[in-house]
């Protein structure tokens, strides 16, 4: 059973290679992957959730200005009932010195997972897979692997 996962680049950010890397490396991986591609807003994050019932909500931001963007974000999930994974990635900082610092901003904005610009695709699909396998119920579980 593949899981959907949508991505885009959230606000005014038009930076599409990261996400297009995203889209390929996830689909490889046995996702179902629905790319919002660049400028998107949280609305449309949330209105393609909705409509794929997806597992997953990838926000990529490049230009630094992901905290501004990303503000009310899980408030606008919750308020259309989505319930899903939400991970953050790329330059969310301008400036961004200490990304400790700026992973821990993330994860008060609601975020399950907080990447920096150099993370590899790689651990990028294996967090996502631990991650949604970890919220299947083990029925299910046994039945996929069956």
């Amino acid at each position: 059973m593949s899981q959907t996962v949508v991505l885009g680049v959230i606000g005014s950010d038009a930076h599409v290679v990261g996400i297009t890397i995203l889209e390929q490396a996830f689909d490889a991986a046995g996702f179902d992957v629905i790319n919002l591609g660049v400028q998107t807003s949280q609305e449309e994050f949330a209105e393609a959730a909705l409509e794929h019932d997806a597992a997953a909500v990838l926000v990529s931001s490049l230009y630094g200005h992901a905290e501004q963007d990303c503000q009310g974000f899980h408030e606008t999930l919750e308020s259309a009932d989505i319930d899903a994974t939400t991970y953050i990635g790329g330059n969310l900082a301008v400036g961004q010195d200490d990304f400790e610092e700026t992973r821990a901003t993330f994860e008060a904005l609601g975020f399950d997972r907080v990447f920096d610009s150099e993370t590899d695709t790689e651990e990028a699909v294996a967090a996502l897979t631990r991650d949604l396998r970890q919220q299947t119920p083990e029925t299910e579980r046994a039945t996929i692997s069956s």
